[in-house]
């Protein structure tokens, strides 16, 4: 299968490139577009054979649902049986936005591989222009995953998508970087009070200004759950092919960990902020300023992903915060470390 790249600008005239894009999609194929998150992998979430398209090219176990992204939240109606007062009020305040919320379908609605067989399906209306055009061009609900093959690094850049799917989907839409950076939070108000299945850009704090109790349960706790209702619950993610070890960022402690790795023979890449730009690691790429969870949060998977331009055999990744998006940020690194710390 031969990839079609087309670049999408909003200062000049795109039709073109989108008419493609709609003309693939109603052919049941596959086409990566840019939302404000990262990029994802979009099929019409009606059509269950577009869809299994999506879990072959990201080679990604069926079991794990997928989130729909629409329009406008006008469209929700449409898709699921009720409406909770606490969906409304979160659509009201974060939509357009990297918000996901897991609602009770309309039976038999979407193809059962995007609700993994579940009576519950994750609706997000995503922040990001082309996101938005492409959807009202179509005017059909789309099914997408973060565009990356199953377990590595979400992509965060049009050439990130490439690196992982090229021939195998028909279309990339080249909208520019993503800015959040991290998938978005998941909210399952099917339940009450409502619970955190993913921390993302919109954090507990954020939930709870507009709602009230949100429970956010910790990683442990949500660990390989035999019918997840949310992507990221069940298998490792994020993980670039280098093991990644964790460390809190003190200075003394970084640089002994990278001077024992490398007299154990370790070629070190260092995933740090700008003031360790003068370490000893043999490769640095940073998340940008000290304690700026929001530069973090943008650059980790660009990050994660440079590490495999190198011929390090190890990642030494300092942690954050864990809170408000530092919640976020830390979920990935310890699913991409695969829970291990540097000792």
């Amino acid at each position: 299968m031969e990839t079609k790249y087309l670049i999408v600008d909003k200062n000049v005239d795109s039709h073109d490139a989108y008419a493609q894009a709609v003309d693939f999609l109603n052919k049941g194929e596959v086409v990566a577009f840019p939302t404000e998150t990262v990029y994802g992998l979009g099929a019409v979430a009606t059509d269950e054979v577009a869809v299994q398209k999506i879990f072959a090219a990201k080679e990604r176990p069926s079991d794990n649902p997928l989130i729909v992204h629409i329009a406008n939240k006008e469209q929700v109606r449409d898709y699921v049986q009720h409406i909770p007062e606490v969906a409304q009020k979160c659509m009201d305040a974060f939509w357009p936005g990297p918000l996901t919320l897991i609602l009770r379908e309309k039976p038999n609605f979407f193809a059962e591989n995007v609700t993994a067989g579940l009576s519950t399906v994750g609706l997000r209306v995503p922040d990001h222009p082309v996101a938005l055009r492409l959807l009202a061009a179509i005017n059909k609900p789309l099914a997408a995953p973060s565009a990356n093959r199953s377990g590595k690094p979400s992509p965060t850049k049009a050439q990130h998508v490439a690196e992982d799917m090229t021939n195998r989907i028909s279309c990339i839409l080249d909208g520019g970087a993503t800015g959040v950076g991290l998938e978005s939070t998941v909210l399952d108000v099917t339940v009450t009070p409502p619970v955190i299945l993913r921390p993302g850009g919109v954090t507990k704090e954020m939930l709870e200004a507009v709602i009230g109790s949100v429970i956010q349960p910790t990683d442990k706790e949500q660990e390989n759950p035999n019918t997840p209702k949310a992507p990221g619950m069940k298998y490792t993610h994020y993980a670039p092919e280098a093991p990644v070890l964790l460390i809190e960022p003190e200075t003394e402690n970084v640089q002994q960990a990278i001077a024992q790795l490398q007299a154990a023979g370790h070629r070190v890449a260092l995933l740090a902020s700008e003031s360790f730009a003068e370490s000893e690691a043999n490769y640095f790429f940073t998340y940008g300023k000290d304690d700026n969870v929001d530069e973090m949060s943008s650059a980790l998977y660009d990050a994660l992903r440079a590490c495999d331009k190198t011929d390090a055999t190890i990642i030494l990744a300092t942690t954050t915060t864990r809170v408000g998006v530092g919640v976020a940020i830390m979920n990935r690194l310890e699913k991409a470390a695969g829970g291990q710390w540097y000792k």
